[in-house]
């Protein structure tokens, strides 16, 4: 089995709040003094969105994917206490204990698919691991993509996996279609997603997924009927069943790009 592992770090200076969605994260120092961005679990979205963000986060650094580093980050309750903004008082006061940060890209731009071309393979990738944890949140209004020092970078995989709201029985393994890839800001140049598909399977191994579902702390499994281990499962369960099927979303992604054409 992998040995993955994620480093734990503590904030030191809540820099500037980002107001970006709503998720409200931050810019933070960390004691270890590297600047991180903090998604916060007190957040509207909830734990499940920081479990997103490091298992997809995670799955796309197996894939060779190019990911900021992922911490854990410690808040402590003294940060909500001088906050002049209400609204940023409450997160903080919520979101005291264990959260998720991705080290600062400083000085990354915003990919833009109107000035740059991605390369059909890279492309490829990351249509096929969207499609796999049902990544709605990768388009032209919203790439969630960056460029630093030439090379792109992927971000926020929060709204990823987005099944996982839907209650009890969310990862029964069942045929689950993806038609939101037709809006996809990379589909265009998607051309190798067969290759993609042979690469991810590959890397992808029951092994490596269980690895990084592994890394999700009890803390954040928070169902009232379900053990951590047992909510560790689900994600294993519907991972490994939709990577088992990943034919017919390529199918379906190969058919949304021919339909582009």
């Amino acid at each position: 089995m992998p040995d993955l592992s994620l480093r734990t770090v503590e904030v030191t200076r809540y820099v500037i709040p980002l107001r970006e969605g709503g998720s409200l994260p931050a810019l933070v120092e960390a004691d270890d003094n590297f600047m991180y961005v903090l998604k916060f679990r007190g957040a509207g979205q909830g734990l499940k969105a920081l479990i997103a963000e490091l298992v997809v986060g995670e799955l796309a650094r197996q894939l060779g994917l190019r990911m900021p580093e992922l911490v854990f980050v410690e808040l402590n309750e003294a940060f909500g206490r001088t906050e002049p903004d209400e609204e940023i008082q409450d997160l903080l006061r919520f979101s005291t204990g264990l959260n998720l940060g991705l080290h600062f890209l400083a000085g990354a731009g915003t990919f833009d698919p109107l000035l740059l071309d991605v390369e059909a393979r890279l492309a490829s990738l990351i249509v096929w691991l969207d499609c796999l944890t049902l990544n709605v949140d990768r388009t032209a209004r919203n790439t969630n993509l960056l460029m630093w020092h030439r090379e792109l970078w992927l971000i926020d995989h929060g709204a990823a996996l987005y099944v996982h709201h839907a209650g009890a029985g969310w990862a029964a393994p069942k045929p689950r279609p993806f038609s939101q890839v037709k809006d996809h800001v990379l589909l265009p140049q998607a051309t190798e997603l067969p290759w993609a598909d042979a690469e991810g399977r590959a890397r992808l191994t029951p092994a490596v997924i269980g690895a990084i579902v592994a890394l999700v702390p009890d803390d954040w499994l928070q169902e009232p009927d379900l053990s951590p281990e047992e909510q560790r499962a689900q994600y294993v369960q519907f991972l490994t069943a939709r990577l088992a099927d990943s034919a017919t979303f390529v199918a379906e992604a190969e058919a949304a790009r021919h339909a582009l054409v």
